[in-house]
């Protein structure tokens, strides 16, 4: 990478994490796997597919692939399933949320072990995935039946109608979840779906497969019915389609242009979908932060499982003023940063997940450097380290022809650029198509909250990376613009797989002429009575 190298201002190599003497055979055995696989649906003469460790590029499982009847016959079972669950009372169907949190918690090691094999990310990120899982099964384990229960709506007439919104159940929700976050963004998402009342059929991404079976086995010891969560793997643009065409709700999370293909599929079905999406997510660094804390916690945004995260920060903006004190600190941070692929802690940061990744990565970068950007900091990958290993990398002077700039990375690539008003800083950060993360570092908690009201993403974190909005599971949780349609987490998270029923009841007289009214008489008296609820300040 000669023109990499010769535009590079650091030059030493990111450190080597200690190693560790358990390796990615001896954590996930053949027997291992094969247990696992037993919960893909794929009933007939099995066609197998094959997976490969990020950390060392050896085979890594062998799993049958799904057929397009193999998800109908999911469908299937699943719905036979869902009638039953349904009908049970949502306390049980919280209890076993609950039962599957501790479970989680208490058997994490096993899966922080399937997340690093399938993902190669170092296990504190892994440990990210647990910790959001069982917020998750917490937050529904405990509001379920608050936010599902019936609720008062004042009715047509006051007094004389009695009107419910209740909640029904969609069906069968159809998921298709990534990667990146094989744990979190398959059974996260899937539990608030089964507390609602619902089943799911899953089609998890290929690579990680064997983490989302590691939770549905984990689940179904928790006290969830097997046919339940019913999970399908194959090609995506074989299997995908099929999940689409046979669910009653889609949840769907992976690239704009796939969401774009499940949303006109789903539009044509005439059902909903939730599609979190792509982002180039932004961080702000005002002239009155602190900037070691924003060093920091800029570190974290930006090289977070190596980046492959969809609200990782891919662009950092800072206050003309306090750029090359803050770049000092970050270059330097990020420079440190120990790289390793072992099934401990100890590693800041793992590998990528596939040659395709580091393809991307490399092509951003090489290209950026060609058309006179610098490279702070990074900027090469690391093949003494593994296959898919790409340094931590900060660029400066990239302008809006690269395609740095521009398009997600999705990688541990970040760009720098300087602003001298807030107002400027604000525009730059909202001028891509996406709108899913932000940061914002000020000293002056209200300037930084003032700030983020003014950002176009669905989630704004002052004084923290990312993790303090994803975090509050409470909260929704989604995209605005190009990174997608409706919300995970808190009372939308759940809603989305329900529909929603009004049960009126009608009482003493009919809404219509009675008790000898003549239509004049009815017109005339119900206009005086609107007319009246107005002065009265009804609603």
């Amino acid at each position: 990478m000669t023109d990499t190298t010769a535009a590079r201002q650091t030059t030493g190599r990111n450190p080597a994490a200690p190693g560790s003497a358990r390796t990615v055979a001896s954590a996930v055995p053949a027997a291992l796997v094969a247990r696992l696989a037993k919960g893909v649906t794929a009933t007939g003469e099995p066609d197998l597919v094959h997976t490969t460790a990020p950390l060392t590029g050896e085979r890594l499982a062998t799993l049958p692939r799904s057929t397009p009847a193999d998800v109908e016959v999911a469908y299937q079972l699943a719905r036979r399933a869902q009638k039953t669950w349904a009908a049970l009372p949502v306390r049980h169907r919280q209890g076993v949320l609950l039962r599957f949190h501790d479970l989680l918690l208490k058997r994490q090691d096993e899966v922080l072990d399937l997340i690093q094999a399938e993902t190669g990310k170092a296990r504190l990120h892994a440990f990210e995935e647990v910790l959001a899982a069982a917020l998750a099964a917490r937050h529904y384990g405990r509001k379920t039946a608050s936010y599902l229960r019936d609720r008062r709506r004042g009715g047509a007439v006051p007094v004389l109608t009695h009107t419910v919104e209740a909640r029904r159940p969609k069906g069968v929700v159809g998921q298709i979840s990534p990667w990146n976050y094989p744990l979190e963004l398959s059974v996260g998402d899937a539990l608030p779906a089964f507390a609602a009342g619902n089943a799911v059929v899953n089609k998890p991404d290929t690579q990680t497969a064997l983490t989302a079976l590691w939770a549905r086995e984990l689940l179904i010891e928790a006290g969830l019915p097997a046919d339940l969560w019913q999970i399908v793997i194959g090609d995506g643009p074989v299997v995908g389609p099929e999940v689409v065409a046979h669910a009653d709700y889609v949840s769907f999370t992976g690239s704009t242009r796939t969401g774009r293909d499940v949303a006109q599929r789903a539009a044509a079905r005439l059902i909903g979908a939730s599609l979190e999406l792509g982002g180039k997510n932004a961080l702000l660094v005002l002239e009155d932060a602190d900037l070691d804390k924003a060093a920091e916690g800029a570190v974290r945004a930006c090289f977070s499982s190596a980046g492959q995260l969809c609200i990782s920060i891919e662009r950092i903006y800072v206050h003309r003023s306090v750029a090359e004190e803050f770049l000092a600190r970050f270059t330097a941070r990020t420079a440190a940063l120990r790289l390793g692929g072992g099934l401990a802690y100890g590693a800041d940061m793992g590998s990528l997940v596939s040659e395709r990744q580091l393809e991307t990565v490399t092509r951003h970068v090489e290209e950026a450097v060609k058309a006179g950007a610098t490279v702070l900091t990074g900027g090469r990958a690391r093949p003494d380290l593994g296959p898919l290993f790409y340094e931590p990398t900060v660029l400066d002077g990239v302008t809006h022809e690269m395609a740095v700039c521009e398009e997600e990375t999705f990688g541990p690539v970040v760009s720098v650029y300087r602003f001298d008003t807030e107002d400027e800083a604000v525009e730059a950060a909202n001028s891509t198509p996406y709108g899913l993360n932000s940061s914002v570092w000020s000293r002056d908690a209200r300037r930084g909250r003032a700030v983020a009201a003014r950002l176009h993403t669905g989630t704004v974190n002052v004084n923290e990376a990312y993790a303090a909005a994803y975090g509050s599971v409470a909260a929704p949780m989604g995209g605005m613009g190009d990174s997608g349609l409706g919300r995970r987490h808190g009372s939308d998270g759940i809603l989305r797989y329900t529909e929603a029923q009004t049960i009126s009841t009608q009482r003493v007289m009919p809404l219509g002429p009675s008790f000898g009214l003549s239509d004049e008489k009815f017109a005339a008296l119900f206009t005086t009575s609107l007319k009246a609820l107005k002065v009265l300040r009804f609603k």
